[in-house]
């Protein structure tokens, strides 16, 4: 018995919950542009692959319901990617051709085609199947389709934005490694003779530094990959310097090594550091490299005790405006951060003349989309 009523009042405390949540949404219109806001958003994440049989199949349905038609279909110019009617294809034909909206008579009805559009090309038709074709259906499938549109043409530019991506990697790649590969192949010649043990294991860490470096796959890295490409890359200057005239400091939170971080974030700092910083100066110089908690976010620094940079010059080199060999790869850098994270995680430089220089920046720990392949 004692089972029977506690089963009784779970089922009145779902009821009263389910109540209050719909009290909640307020009256029927409110309930209705929830609903309509729900299905939407339901739809969004399989159009954001862009015009793909995968992706109208899956957001197809929802737009079904959104509709409240009884069928659907979604073509592009070439094939029918969601729906069951043969005959979507042949009814999407003209507006494929005018891009303009139509309505069609079928065997048992009505159809509206709309067009959908990117970049104000006609990319394919949504059409809406029902008995008749209301003023309200053709309205209805018409807006639809703008919002369809503005998913596909926001598809178009995380497409865009990818691959600008990469040729900023690749651009990055293409600047940065001539100076080094000169310096550490020749670093290596000298020690063929001298101390051949020595040659041979800086010759296979350069085979590693430059694998990892010209990868092909993959926008983003953990920490600890990135800061283990750069062990080889000071090893490699170290090498060439000498271990008394570069040394190095690293200061590393063990909680931060997972962290997925831009391909080649860091290695451009560090070479700028030793490039740009210390090869000027006499004497002995320092690298000191920090990744530490904070909070939600990873605070990186790079920072070198070398002969520094006018401020205005380093404002011009971060804006693109100097010459890319006063800076190695810094704009590239912080553009990529800026894309990724936000105009917050860009970089952060404090130099003067004679008087070294401080690279830094934050990322978030986790951020959607920013995740090691």
């Amino acid at each position: 018995m004692e089972y029977v009523i506690a089963g009784i009042v779970a089922v009145v405390a779902v009821v009263v919950l389910v109540r209050l949540r719909r009290r909640d949404l307020g009256g029927p219109v409110e309930r209705a542009a929830f609903e309509t806001l729900h299905k939407a958003a339901l739809a969004a994440p399989a159009l954001r692959g862009g015009l793909t049989r995968t992706g109208a199949e899956k957001a197809g349905r929802h737009l079904r319901e959104l509709l409240g038609t009884d069928e659907l279909a979604i073509t592009s110019r070439e094939e029918v990617l969601c729906g069951a009617r043969k005959d979507a294809l042949e009814l999407a034909a003209e507006t494929l051709s005018t891009g303009r909206t139509r309505v069609a008579d079928t065997l048992d009805g009505m159809a509206v085609v709309v067009p959908l559009t990117t970049d104000g090309r006609v990319v394919g038709a949504l059409i809406a199947y029902g008995a008749q074709a209301s003023a309200a259906l053709v309205r209805a499938t018409e807006e639809v389709a703008r919002w369809v549109d503005t998913q596909l043409e926001l598809a178009d530019l995380d497409r865009s934005r990818n691959l600008l991506v990469e040729a900023e990697v690749r651009a990055l790649r293409a600047q940065i490694s001539p100076h080094f590969v000169y310096n550490a192949l020749t670093t290596i010649a000298s020690f063929v003779r001298t101390d051949p043990e020595r040659a041979r294991e800086l010759l296979l860490e350069f085979a590693d530094f430059t694998r990892y470096s010209f990868r092909r796959h993959g926008e983003f890295t953990t920490l600890a990959e990135e800061l283990h490409n750069i062990d080889r890359f000071l090893l490699l200057a170290r090498a060439r310097f000498g271990e008394d005239r570069l040394r190095v400091t690293l200061r590393i939170a063990p909680e931060v090594l997972p962290v997925a971080v831009p391909f080649l974030c860091l290695q451009p700092l560090v070479e700028n550091a030793v490039r740009h910083g210390l090869e000027g100066k006499p004497g002995p110089g320092r690298i000191t490299l920090l990744a530490q908690d904070a909070g939600a976010d990873c605070l990186i620094s790079v920072e070198d005790d070398g002969v520094g940079m006018d401020p205005e010059a380093m404002r011009g080199v971060l804006a693109g405006e100097g010459h890319q060999d006063s800076g190695i790869g810094l704009a590239n850098v912080d553009s990529r951060l800026r894309q990724v994270y936000g105009d917050a995680s860009g970089l952060v430089v404090e130099t003067a003349v004679d008087a070294g220089m401080k690279v830094s920046f934050r990322v978030p720990k986790y951020r959607p989309g920013v995740s090691v392949d």
